[in-house]
């Protein structure tokens, strides 16, 4: 069994009224209530906390992707990644995950995956939603008739094998010098989690 660390890494200074002023925290609070400053000091807390996850023993350490909302300030949880990656030494990085139809060129992702796989030193678990509605849809202005079929092509596009271009000599993705995962590509299940 493996026992995993999970933060959303919240926004805790909203107004004691939030619940009965505000709609939700989800998407659409205002941009007013938002504070860098404060943030700043909570992105640093985070970091520390999830390093003080390893120290305590924990196996993973796990990021996600939330957009537009109070309760999840990491739109880029490939930042994080690489914050944790030189910052702790022992626990896999968990990414949950990129949704790789927002990304053009999805093979982005795989390039980024593939550096912080050999930054960690193959720590590496890596996902790809789909995304949620208010992610993709609403934040991102996706059409929701086309998200899964984009998520299906990107997935194909950054998956081993597939090539980085159009062209019969292109590098094929995650293999070429700069971008070789420390590990050999596997489903997660079949890694980490086994």
């Amino acid at each position: 069994m493996k026992i995993c660390f999970f933060h959303l890494m919240p926004y805790r200074f909203l107004p004691e009224t939030f619940e009965s002023d505000y709609r939700s925290v989800w998407v659409d609070p205002p941009r007013s209530l938002y504070d860098a400053h404060k943030t700043h000091g909570l992105y640093n807390e985070f970091l520390d906390e999830l390093e003080h996850a390893e120290r305590c023993g924990f196996d993973g350490l796990c990021v996600n992707e939330h957009r537009q909302n109070a309760y999840g300030l990491m739109p880029s949880l490939n930042l994080m990644a690489a914050a944790l990656t030189r910052r702790t030494q022992s626990a896999a990085i968990i990414v949950l995950g990129n949704s790789l139809a927002l990304y053009n060129p999805p093979v982005r992702v795989a390039e980024e995956f593939a550096m912080l796989d050999v930054i960690s030193g193959g720590r590496l678990v890596a996902g790809f939603p789909v995304g949620t509605s208010m992610d993709s849809n609403f934040a991102y202005d996706v059409n929701p008739a086309t998200l899964r079929e984009r998520y299906y092509e990107s997935t194909a596009r950054s998956s081993p094998g597939a090539s980085a271009g159009r062209g019969s000599g292109a590098w094929p993705v995650a293999t070429c010098c700069t971008s070789s995962p420390w590990t050999s590509w596997r489903p997660p299940r079949a890694s980490f989690f086994s």
